[in-house]
C-alpha cells in the first residue's frame, strides 16, 4: 500500500513510518521539521540524540534494505502538498503532522493561534488534497482522547446514543477540550466529519491516549534509528517527566492532588493500531472513530511507580505535589471504551515495570542531556 506518513519525523510518526515500511508498505514521509525547532525555542532538546531526518532514512534503508521517500515542507502549503500527492497517489494518508503539546497552545495569544492555524488548516488542506487528487485515499487522523474532557459519564467511542423528550439519535459525542491544542482536535474531527459527509471521503480518527516508551523493534535496529525522549514542561509527558526527574535525583512532581486520570498507550501499540487502520479501511463517506489505548492511569499512580522502580535503580526520588498550572478536575470520575481496535486484532503492550525501567535507563545513560531547569512547569493556563 502507498502510504504518506505526515509527522514522520515525530515521536509517534518515526516509529510508525519504520513499522509500515518493514511491513513491505511503499511509504513516504512528509515533515516540515518544525518539532525540531520548538526545541531550539524552549532551549530544550531530546534526552535521546536524534539524527537528521536524512541520516536516518538512509541508515533505515542500510538496515532493513528498504526506502523511505521524504518530502520536506508544510501542509498548510497547499501547492506543495498538492505535488506530493501527485507524485505518491497515496492510498492511505497518516496524519500525525501537529502541533501537539497543551502547554505550548497555551503560553500566549501568539501560540494558540499559530496551533490552531497550523493544525486545523493543515489538516483542511489534506481534506482537499484528498478529494482533489486521491478520493479513495484513507485518512487515518490522530486525535486524542483529550477531545472528550472528564465527563461524569462512561467515554464511548466517537458517537452516543441519545433520547431526548421521547426521541433517539446517534450523535457525536460530546466533546470537553482542556486547552487549545485539544480544541484544534475537536475542529479537526468536525472538519473531517463534514468532509466524508459532502465528499464520501473515508475517514478514521484515531483518539489516542498518551503514548509512553522508547522502543520499537525497529528502532532498535540501530542507534541513528532511536526515538526522541521529551521530558520538559512543554512537551514532556507525565510519564516522562517523571521518569527523567528520578534520572537526575530531582523530586517527581505531581500537579495539584494527582487524581487526574488519563488514558495511556504503548508506542508498540501506536504503530500496531495505525496498520489495523490502514488494512481495515473506513467505507465511502465513512467518519470512524476509535479510542486508541490500553489503559488508564492517574498521575499520582504514576508518580508511585516510577518511585518504585528508581529507588530499585538505586535512585532516590521522593514524590512531591505543587500548584497545579492547568484549569482541569482533579478528582473525576474516568471509564472509556475501548472496544474497535481491540475486536481488529489489537494485542495491547501494557504499562509494566520493565517499560518504566528501560525509559529510565535510557535516562540515566543520558542525564547529561537533562537540563534541570525544564523539568518544572514554566507555563499557567490562567
Amino acid at each position: 500500500m502507498r502510504i504518506i506518513v505526515a509527522g514522520g519525523d515525530g515521536f509517534c510518526g518515526w516509529p510508525t513510518a519504520l513499522y509500515l515500511s518493514k511491513q513491505g508498505h511503499d511509504v513516504t514521509i512528509v515533515d516540515n521539521l518544525v518539532r525540531r525547532k520548538y526545541d531550539d525555542e524552549l532551549r530544550s532538546n531530546s534526552v535521546t540524540p536524534i539524527a537528521s531526518l536524512e541520516d536516518r532514512v538512509a541508515k533505515w534503508k542500510e538496515v532493513s534494505g528498504k526506502e523511505i521517500k521524504t518530502f520536506v515542507g508544510d501542509l498548510n502549503h497547499y501547492d506543495f502538498l498538492s505535488e506530493v500527492f501527485r507524485q505518491t497517489e497515496p492510498e492511505a494518508f497518516v496524519h500525525f503532522a501537529e502541533q501537539r503539546s497543551a502547554p505550548y497552545s497555551m503560553i500566549d495569544r501568539e501560540h494558540a493561534v499559530y496551533t490552531q492555524t497550523n493544525n486545523v488548516m493543515g489538516n483542511l488542506n489534506v481534506l482537499y488534497a484528498i478529494k482533489e487528487f486521491a478520493p479513495e485515499c484513507h485518512l487515518i487522523k490522530l486525535g486524542t482522547m483529550g477531545e472528550y474532557g472528564t465527563p461524569n459519564i462512561d467515554i464511548e467511542e466517537g458517537y452516543i446514543e441519545i433520547e431526548h423528550k421521547g426521541r433517539k439519535d446517534t450523535l457525536p459525542y460530546p466533546k470537553q477540550p482542556g486547552s487549545f491544542y485539544h480544541l484544534s482536535k475537536v475542529h479537526d474531527s468536525h472538519n473531517i466529519m463534514f468532509a466524508c459527509k459532502i465528499w464520501g471521503i473515508r475517514a478514521t480518527d484515531l483518539n489516542q491516549g498518551i503514548v509512553y516508551g522508547l522502543h520499537t523493534a525497529e528502532t532498535r535496529l540501530d542507534p541513528m534509528l532511536v526515538n526522541r525522549v521529551d521530558y520538559d514542561g512543554v512537551f514532556g509527558t507525565a510519564l516522562n517527566r517523571f521518569v527523567n526527574q528520578a534520572a537526575i535525583g530531582h523530586d517527581i512532581t505531581v500537579y495539584g492532588s494527582g487524581g487526574q486520570t488519563r488514558a495511556f498507550l504503548n508506542i508498540e501499540d501506536t504503530v500496531r493500531c495505525v496498520e489495523i487502520a490502514a488494512e481495515n479501511p473506513a467505507d465511502k463517506g465513512e467518519f470512524r472513530v476509535f479510542n486508541q489505548f490500553t489503559e488508564w492511569f492517574s498521575v499520582q499512580d504514576l508518580a508511585e511507580r516510577v518511585q518504585k522502580i528508581a529507588k530499585e535503580e538505586g535512585l532516590d526520588t521522593q514524590v512531591k505535589k505543587i500548584e497545579n498550572p492547568r484549569i482541569e478536575n482533579e478528582d473525576h470520575y474516568y471509564n472509556a471504551v475501548n472496544t474497535k481496535l481491540r475486536d481488529l486484532g489489537l494485542e495491547p503492550h501494557l504499562l509494566t515495570d520493565d517499560v518504566i525501567r528501560d525509559i529510565l535507563r535510557t535516562a540515566v545513560e543520558n542525564k547529561n542531556r537533562i537540563i534541570e531547569e525544564n523539568v518544572l512547569p514554566s507555563i499557567t493556563w490562567k
